[in-house]
C-alpha cells in the first residue's frame, strides 16, 4: 500500500528514533508523524538527519490527550499507529507506579479509542489500518535458570509496576480487536541496545561511567540474565511485522543472546578499555555490588521462532559486533553524552 500516513509515538526516544529514522528513509511515499510528549528521555537531537525532510513531521503531544490525538488524525488522515511511547525504567517504576499506569495504560487507550471513532467515521471502516503495539518481555515474569524460552503462550506473570503496567495495556489492545473488530497486533521484545539510547539504562551508563571512571553499580551478585537485541535489528523487525505480520497476532522478537549481568559487564569493560587504550582489566575495579531491588526477574530469554518461521526475520549481528557498535557510537559522540548529562538537550527540544 503507497501513501500511508503513519503516527508513529515516542519517536524521539531509543527505539522509536531509530524507527522513524528507518520509516523516513525508506518510504518516502509515507508521511510519517512522531508523535512525542518529550519527557526526560525524548530527545529530538537523535532525529537531526531526518528533521528537514518532507515526508517527517514532529508533533509535541501527550498520548493521554485523547481529542489533541483524535484530531490529529483526522487532520492527518492518519491510517496507521506504531505505538512505542512509554515509561520503560523499572527503578523508576518502583518509586512512582502511578505516572505508569497514566502513560503505559491511560496513554495506549487513549490512542485505541482516538483510532477507533476516526476509523470508524470512514467509509472504509478499519479496511487497510493497523494499531500496532510494541511491548516487552518483562510481562511474561520470570524464567527459571534453564533451556526454557518465553513464546507467545507463555502466560503474563508481572513483578515490577512497569511490567504491569505493560501487560494492561496489551489486554486493552487485545480487547479492541476482539470487541470493536479493531486491526491490532502485539509484539513482545527482549532488551534493546545500540546508538542514541538515554544513559540510565545499562549499557549506555556503564559505557559512559567508564569513560568518566565512575562507579559501576551491579544488582545483587550479577547473576540475573538479559537476551539482547540490537535496536536496528528491532526496528527491522517492527518494519515487517506492521506491513506483513497477521492482525490480532501476537509475535515475539528477540535475539537468541543471552548474558548473565555481571559477564555482560565485563565485556563492556573490555571494549571500552581497548577502545580508550587503557591496559587491560584497568576498569574492573570501578565494579560495585550494591543491594538487589525488589522483584527483580532472575532471567528473560524469547524464543523468536515463530517471527523467523513465518516472515523470515532474523538477528543480523552477531552480539560482539553489535557491542563494538555501540561502544564505538557512545565514545565518538561525547557531546552527545554530554548535553544529556547536563540537560543542554532539552534546550534543543524547545527550538523544535
Amino acid at each position: 500500500m503507497t501513501g500511508r500516513t503513519i503516527i508513529i509515538t515516542g519517536g524521539a526516544g531509543f527505539i522509536g528514533s531509530h524507527l522513524v529514522r528507518l520509516f523516513v528513509k525508506k518510504y518516502p511515499d509515507y508521511r510519517i508523524i512522531n508523535l512525542d510528549k518529550l519527557t526526560y528521555a525524548g530527545n529530538l537531537a537523535n532525529l537531526k538527519d531526518v528533521e528537514a525532510m518532507p515526508n517527517y513531521r514532529f508533533v509535541r503531544m501527550d498520548i493521554c490527550d485523547y481529542e489533541g490525538v483524535l484530531n490529529l488524525m483526522r487532520e492527518e488522515g492518519v491510517d496507521g499507529i506504531i505505538h512505542l511511547a512509554a515509561e520503560s525504567h523499572v527503578d523508576r517504576s518502583i518509586e512512582d507506579p502511578f505516572t505508569f499506569a497514566r502513560t503505559n495504560v491511560m496513554g495506549t487507550l487513549s490512542l485505541l479509542q482516538a483510532a477507533k471513532v476516526y476509523w470508524e467515521s470512514l467509509d472504509e471502516g478499519y479496511k487497510g489500518k493497523r494499531f500496532y503495539h510494541i511491548s516487552t518481555d518483562e510481562v511474561y515474569g520470570a524464567l527459571a535458570f534453564d533451556d526454557t524460552l518465553f513464546t507467545e503462550q507463555t502466560s503474563y506473570n508481572p513483578h515490577s509496576p512497569y511490567s504491569a503496567s505493560k501487560a494492561s495495556s496489551d489486554h486493552f489492545v487485545r480487547a479492541y480487536h476482539d470487541t470493536y473488530g479493531m486491526p491490532t497486533i502485539v509484539t513482545n521484545c527482549s532488551n534493546n541496545y545500540g546508538p542514541y539510547q538515554f544513559p540510565e539504562k545499562l549499557i549506555p551508563l556503564f559505557i559512559n561511567n567508564i569513560r568518566q571512571r565512575k562507579r559501576l553499580p551491579v544488582y545483587g551478585k550479577g547473576e540475573n540474565v538479559r537476551d539482547w537485541l540490537y535496536v536496528e535489528d528491532h526496528a527491522r523487525a517492527i518494519d515487517l511485522i506492521f506491513h506483513k505480520g497477521r492482525i490480532a497476532d501476537t509475535y515475539n522478537i528477540g535475539g537468541f543472546n543471552e548474558w548473565r549481568n555481571i559477564d555482560l559487564i565485563k565485556v563492556i569493560i573490555d571494549t571500552v578499555d581497548r577502545l580508550l587504550g587503557n591496559p587491560e582489566g584497568y576498569s574492573k575495579d570501578l565494579i560495585e555490588y550494591v543491594t538487589d531491588r525488589p522483584g527483580h526477574d532472575a532471567r528473560y530469554a524469547i524464543d523468536s521462532t515463530k517471527l523467523s518461521r513465518e516472515l523470515g526475520w532474523r538477528p543480523s549481528l552477531q552480539f560482539e559486533e553489535g557491542i563494538e557498535r555501540t561502544v564505538r557510537w557512545y565514545l565518538d559522540n561525547e557531546a552527545w553524552l554530554n548535553d544529556i548529562a547536563t540537560g543542554d538537550y532539552k534546550r534543543y527540544n524547545e527550538n523544535k
